[in-house]
């Protein structure tokens, strides 16, 4: 299976094609820094699978998929990026990617992503699985903003283990400060504990 990749990160690109170009049934054809260097390639002369970063110098990588899809309808095209936005990712999907995964996956998952996509899945990283079903579903997707920026940042950090006073030196404000958003964060999330509220904060696509 031949995969094309657009990365505008050298070190990134190269890793990805140390990655995918180590499966025994996928063949890295081309590697590219640039739309514009990949597109008049892909136009003449597409591989199975084309794997897309969005924030590309230059040309965005939406409309690379944009304009590449008007030519080969057929071609499966993956989104690998850190934009999880959700008109981001909805243009991605309106423009004729079949696949979104985020930058920060592992490995193993990326590779089974391309092997999903090939074989006429539509992989997603499950933040973004849960932000399409949830535009289909009516939810009310300003629940992601449901926090703001300085709350978010806090809740990301007792995410990943801090404690009141480590998080007060990391944001230069007293524990007092830091105890007072919690508070506020509980509330809003209807959470009593730390896990309660960063599960609901997963589940509204908070965090």
């Amino acid at each position: 299976m031949r995969i094309a990749i657009v990365e505008d990160n050298t070190l990134f690109r190269e890793n990805l094609v140390l990655l995918i170009g180590g499966e025994s049934d996928f063949d890295v054809c081309y590697n590219f820094g640039t739309a514009e260097e990949a597109y008049p390639v892909i136009v003449r002369d597409p591989p199975d699978i084309l794997l897309v970063d969005l924030g590309l110098p230059g040309m965005s990588g939406i409309d690379l998929i944009k304009k590449i899809k008007s030519h080969h309808r057929g071609l499966e095209i993956m989104v690998h990026t850190i934009f999880d936005a959700r008109d981001t990712v909805f243009a991605a999907i309106k423009a004729g990617a079949s696949g979104y995964m985020l930058k920060g996956a592992t490995p193993r998952e990326l590779i089974e992503s391309i092997h999903n996509l090939s074989q006429g899945g539509a992989p997603m990283s499950p933040k973004i699985a849960r932000a399409v079903i949830g535009e289909f579903q009516d939810v009310d997707n300003n629940e992601q903003y449901l926090l703001t920026p300085r709350e978010k940042e806090i809740l990301i950090g007792l995410e990943q283990g801090f404690t009141y006073n480590e998080l007060g030196s990391k944001l230069t404000i007293s524990p007092h400060t830091i105890h007072s958003h919690i508070k506020k964060i509980y509330e809003k999330l209807h959470a009593k504990s730390r896990r309660e509220a960063l599960s609901a904060a997963r589940k509204k696509g908070i965090i």
